[in-house]
């Protein structure tokens, strides 16, 4: 059995718990309010926007013997760079302030204690732990998307009657997005150290939860 497919069987538990929060049942069913997809939007540029930061972090801190992961990381750097950007512009066809959203460094509209908590666990995963954990979360963020984003988009434009250009974020990251899985799957199977795989592993499991835990705000905040 390849890594990918040991990686997804030892964290299915974990993905079916994030899968069934009901934000995210709710989002694909496109029940869901304005003010909630804007605040989802908003913790998603909280944590898009460190996605290029995060991957240079990664790649600087790999070992010579991970110089082909390295190549790899510069490809998904080109990929990612400016996504944070469209969310913002999504907020904006919502309606929104993407400008008070981009400088929103402390007030209660800013990143939630749960993105925080996401955001600096990747960070001490990298510099702290072992920078392959890194791709834990790139599992969690990558396939979630994929899962959901393009039937949730659709569903919620639909339900609230926005523009199109407002769902570029779910849009970009959905069904169009499955060359980014294939892409990972390739690199996780070239992984061959069991002490890196178990670490991949492990830091899925805990980005799952932490990932969850943004939802979970996320509605809470619109109770």
């Amino acid at each position: 059995m390849s890594f990918y497919q040991i990686l997804l069987n030892e964290t299915e538990a974990e993905r079916q718990a994030l899968m069934s929060l009901p934000l995210i049942v709710q989002g694909a069913q496109g029940n869901i309010s304005l003010n909630t997809y804007k605040a989802f939007l908003t913790q998603a540029y909280h944590h898009v926007k460190h996605t290029t930061p995060l991957l240079m972090a990664c790649g600087g801190r790999l070992s010579g013997e991970y110089e082909w992961l390295r190549t790899a990381i510069g490809e998904y750097i080109e990929e990612e760079m400016g996504h944070q950007e469209w969310v913002l512009n999504d907020i904006e066809a919502c309606g929104g302030d993407k400008e008070a959203v981009r400088n929103s460094a402390t007030d209660a509209d800013a990143a939630c204690h749960a993105t925080e908590v996401m955001v600096a666990y990747a960070y001490d995963m990298i510099y702290r732990v072992n920078p392959l954990g890194f791709f834990g979360m790139v599992l969690v963020l990558e396939g979630t998307s994929t899962a959901v984003a393009t039937q949730a988009g659709e569903k919620i434009m639909q339900a609230l009657n926005l523009p199109k250009k407002a769902f570029s974020y779910l849009f970009s990251h959905g069904s169009l997005d499955i060359s980014h899985v294939s892409f990972y799957e390739s690199l996780m199977n070239q992984v061959t150290k069991a002490e890196d795989q178990q670490m991949i592993i492990y830091a899925a499991k805990r980005f799952y939860r932490l990932y969850g835990d943004i939802f979970k705000h996320v509605a809470l905040s619109q109770d």
